[in-house]
């Protein structure tokens, strides 16, 4: 399985493609396909039957997934895009790499 530098609920900006400039939040990330679901871009539509008596059918707008290389993480102390930076920091004893913003240095996560 593969491993992304971006996971649910991260703030990214959108650098290649239709929706080039925008900002979204992360809602889905699929590790194994490297996509992402960012809320508010790449809208598709889909058909939708009626599925129980009463239940109205038509047309539905939903976002579709992004390759994860065509967004960049947004920092969120500086809110500027950034490339994720990998540190080893000490917990309890242990060296455990997480997430810096290479543009001011601060932990991400």
């Amino acid at each position: 399985m593969n491993s992304l530098n971006v996971k649910k609920g991260d703030t990214v900006l959108i650098i290649a493609g239709a929706d080039k400039g925008k900002k979204g939040k992360i809602l889905v990330s699929y590790p194994s396909r490297e996509r992402v679901t960012v809320q508010g871009v790449n809208m598709v539509t889909r058909h939708v039957k009626p599925r129980r008596q009463g239940e109205p059918g038509g047309r539905m707008e939903r976002e579709g997934t992004v390759h994860v290389s065509n967004v960049k993480l947004v920092c969120p102390k500086c809110n500027k895009p950034t490339k994720a930076a990998h540190k080893l920091i000490d917990v309890d004893g242990k060296l455990k790499s997480r997430r810096a913003c290479s543009v001011c240095a601060k932990l991400i996560d």
